[in-house]
């Protein structure tokens, strides 16, 4: 099972991963996670602001911070990608949540293939507050392509890289799905406990929708697909998944 450590500034609990984010994060007792989604996709430095004065008018920590939803131009070249994240978390450091490579914060970005931002921009943020009596805590696992973490470039990783054949879907997607339950194993989740699945491809994936996805309960509560590719250039197929409580949509 992946590993797990404990944020406790934020009240949460994360899945480690590379630096630039985690596999997912939960409340830890006493917390619940909520979300928030921009009505339109505001650019990252305005996106932080605007994050930091909702936190702060919620009187919570900016460590509370615990997942975010990013949208890009278009898909990164790997060296690209490090650069980028390298930028993004330079904010985290600042709010005392990113030190040491380590990185609680869950993450998905991924590029809309028409009507782009111009730049990388937030779309969606989630954060802890206090529980209330007999609320569900939550979870969010973050976005995951079809390339194993490990050793070597994406383009070595890349499951059936360029190949957009039904079969060559339906394995990619496998192995997302499995990533997927893997990290909700971690946090101590399923998916029962999710409130939302969304998919991110420009592909075809109907012939495989019923099969992988809707039978395993992956689609409880539908499946949102977003017309757009994963962030690193030869990606084909991401997912994320959230089971939180409270969803709402503001003006940034």
């Amino acid at each position: 099972m992946a590993e797990t450590a404990i944020f406790v500034p934020g009240g949460y609990r994360y899945v480690r991963g590379p630096f630039q984010y985690s596999g997912g994060a939960a409340a830890e007792p006493g917390f619940a996670v909520e979300r928030v989604r921009f009505a339109r996709p505001v650019p990252l430095v305005e996106g932080f602001a605007a994050i930091e004065a909702h936190l702060g008018g919620l009187g919570r920590p900016l460590t509370a911070f615990c997942a975010c939803e990013l949208r890009s131009p278009a898909p990164f070249t790997e060296a690209g990608f490090v650069a980028f994240n390298r930028i993004y978390v330079g904010t985290l450091e600042r709010w005392g949540i990113f030190r040491d490579d380590e990185n609680p914060v869950a993450r998905s970005n991924v590029c809309p293939e028409i009507d782009p931002p111009g730049e990388p921009s937030f779309h969606a943020f989630s954060y802890t507050v206090p529980a209330r009596a007999g609320a569900a805590r939550g979870f969010v696992v973050a976005g995951s392509g079809e390339a194993p973490e490990g050793k070597g470039s994406y383009e070595e990783r890349i499951i059936r890289r360029g190949d957009t054949s039904p079969e060559a879907m339906r394995e990619k997607a496998r192995y997302v799905l499995g990533a997927m339950e893997a990290r909700m194993a971690a946090l101590g989740a399923g998916w029962a406990d999710t409130t939302a699945a969304q998919v991110y491809t420009v592909h075809d994936f109907h012939p495989l929708l019923a099969d992988e996805i809707v039978r395993r309960g992956a689609a409880r509560h539908g499946i949102t697909w977003h017309f757009a590719r994963p962030p690193v250039t030869g990606l084909d197929f991401e997912m994320d998944v959230r089971g939180v409580a409270s969803e709402r949509v503001i003006a940034a």
